[in-house]
């Protein structure tokens, strides 16, 4: 089995800054595209940014030129480093991974979540 640790969400003043980690531990597994997504209270779980195995990066357009989405292959780590901070990010934030477990026969492919961060960005 394959866990998501999320760390670097908090409190923080509109224009500021934080940095997102979430690492993925487990045995005998791949990692293919790694995500964030969030979800503020009363609406539907969006996506954030995605990165793929080879670092390819896409964002929702309310994030471009402010996040930044990175992956450290070797360490099995997703980060979002999030700059210029609005109240409207405020959000629980959630990593997301499609994961090959190589211990089945055959292999196989699921989509992972960690249990999720608040951000919160007071005005």
């Amino acid at each position: 089995q394959v866990q998501l640790v999320e760390s670097g969400g908090g409190l923080v003043q509109s224009g500021g800054s934080l940095r997102l980690s979430c690492e993925a531990s487990g045995r005998r597994f791949k990692i293919n595209n790694m995500g964030w997504y969030r979800q503020a209270p009363g609406k539907q779980r969006e996506l954030v940014a995605t990165i793929t195995s080879g670092g390819n990066s896409n964002y929702a357009d309310s994030v471009k030129d402010r996040f930044t989405i990175s992956r450290d292959n070797a360490k099995n780590t997703v980060y979002l480093q999030m700059n210029s901070l609005r109240p409207e990010d405020t959000a629980v934030y959630y990593c997301n991974a499609q994961i090959t477990l190589l211990a089945t026969w055959p292999p196989r492919s699921s989509d992972y979540w960690g249990q999720g961060t608040q951000v919160t960005v007071s005005s």
